[in-house]
Parts: C-alpha cells; structure tokens; sequence
C-alpha cells in the first residue's frame, strides 16, 4: 500500500472527528453553518459519491455500461476527490472482494478470521468497516485484478495523481463557500463541511457497505456469500445498499431490481443512457432473477 492511501485514509476516519471535537469551543460563539455550507455540502457529496458509484464501482469495476473515454476519466476524477484511493487500487480491491466474497482472501469481510462469538462478530465488523483500509487496502495487485485500467495510459496518470485530487477535494468547497459568501471565514466553513465532513460520511457511508452489508439485512437470491439488502442505507449510498442483489448479479447496472429499491446511481446510468451517452447497459432480466431466487424453505407443521 502506498503511503499517501494508507494516510488518507487514517485521515478519513479519525481526522474530521479530532477536527470536530476542537471546533467545539469556537462552535460555540461562532456561526459554523448556514445555507451556503449545506449546499456546498451537497454538492460535492452528489459528485463524489455518484464518482464512486457509478464510475469506480460500476463502469470502471465491473464494465456494466461503456462510454466515452472523456466521461470515463471525469468520473474517475470525481471518485477519486471521494478520498477511497486511486482508481486502481480501488478497482483491484473490490474485484478480489468479489472474487473471494466472504472466505479467505477477501479484503473486508466480517466474517473471516476474527474469531467467534460475539467478540469475533465486533472484531470482524471493525475489520470490514475501517481496519482493512490501512491494513490490506491497496495489496490486490494491479496486473492480476486491474490489468485493464492499467495498460490505459490515462487512467494510470489519474490514478498516480492521487495526492493531486486530495487538494482538490479540499480546494473546491473552499472556493464554493467563498463564491457563495463572498468571505474567507465562507471558504472555511465551506471546506469545513464540503471537504472533511462530507469526506467522513462519505467514507462511513461506503465502508458500511462492506459492513453492515454483509451482516444485517435481507437476502432473496441464492447466493454462497453473507451479502445483504439494506434498505436504510439506499439514499445515502445511492443504491450501493442492494447489495444481496449485487452479489447475485454483479454486472448489472442496477443494483435496485425492484421499483421499491431507490438506486440513483442507476437513474444516472439511464439518464446517459437516454443521452447517447451510455451504451452496452447491462440489464437483468425477470426471467433470470427468478431463476436465482433462493428456494423457499418448507415451514415445520406441528
């Protein structure tokens, strides 16, 4: 792992709560949030996130839609203003996450190598949620898991310019909130919640995929791994909670199979399609969902 992602990341979980707690006192006297600060907020939650969900995480991991190579590289960039790693280190993590879903040589699974009982069950969800991020994120090699994003010259130089889009995660909502208020003090409430809040719960959102995903929730599909459906976490993660039906289904541009399951990332995914922007969209039939669907198990009669 490369030290700027290992430190990265320590920075996303710990560094906006230390910031937080010693914005205690001055919160107190001072104003550190108005309107201009939750629309900063917003706006960069919106375009990093849909960075890695749609473009990490569908385009770039699993290919379930294709586009113009300039649409490819912007949502590259997008993700990687999210603070989660370079595009290939992310991309590498996740197709070994899915090549060992939940047994030995998975990156972030709850469910190996912790231990039993209860004290296993908290030891492997602080693995899965945060532990791994600077312990194993990163050692899926880029040759053997990504060997596609890096023969692809412009993804390599997005992904090595990671330390760039760390300031830039930082120089945009300071610029936002000092173009909305006209202020320097505007510029540092606006990085205050735009950049390092907006960092935390993005990140917190995206590793209780990894977590709370693979350990509460339902499940429909018949599938060998612990994925589930989180219903809760469908907005914020904009549909990266459907995860059971991810992992039935990985290639799908929808992770919400059904019109009750809000996916937004997928509304993105239709709106280029509906563009021209999009093609190739990997859709699953109902035919073949029912086919996967768990067998019911018969109820005990007295």
């Amino acid at each position: 792992m490369r030290k700027v992602d290992k430190y990265s990341n320590l920075v996303a979980v710990f560094g906006p709560v230390i910031v937080l707690i010693a914005l205690i006192p001055v919160a107190i006297n001072h104003d550190l949030l108005h309107w201009g600060d939750l629309l900063v907020f917003v706006v960069m939650y919106l375009a990093c996130g849909l960075g890695i969900t749609v473009g990490y995480h569908r385009l770039l991991t699993h290919r379930s839609f294709q586009t113009y190579k300039p649409i490819e590289y912007g949502f590259a960039m997008l993700g990687s203003m999210a603070i989660q790693g370079g595009p290939l280190d992310w991309v590498a993590d996740h197709r070994k996450h899915h090549a060992f879903s939940d047994v030995e040589g998975d990156p972030h699974s709850p469910h190996v190598g912790n231990g039993a009982g209860i004290f296993g069950a908290v030891r492997g969800l602080w693995h899965a949620h945060v532990g791994w991020t600077w312990r194993v994120h990163g050692m899926a090699t880029h040759e053997k898991y990504a060997i596609d994003l890096s023969e692809d010259r412009g993804m390599r130089v997005i992904h090595y310019s990671f330390p760039f889009f760390i300031l830039l995660s930082a120089a945009l909502p300071f610029a936002l909130g000092y173009a909305i208020t006209g202020s320097f003090y505007g510029g540092l409430t606006g990085l205050l919640w735009g950049g390092l809040i907006r960092m935390m719960v993005q990140s917190h959102v995206t590793w209780s995929v990894n977590s709370v995903c693979h350990f509460f929730g339902n499940r429909r599909f018949e599938v060998e791994d612990q994925s589930r459906n989180v219903w809760w976490l469908a907005i914020p993660s904009f549909g990266e909670s459907w995860h059971h039906n991810h992992h039935a289904f990985p290639r799908s541009a929808k992770h919400g199979l059904r019109r009750s399951e809000i996916d937004t990332s997928a509304m993105l995914v239709g709106l280029l399609k509906r563009l021209h922007l999009a093609w190739n969209v990997v859709e699953i039939a109902p035919e073949r969902q029912a086919q996967r669907l768990a067998p019911v198990q018969p109820q005990a009669t007295a």
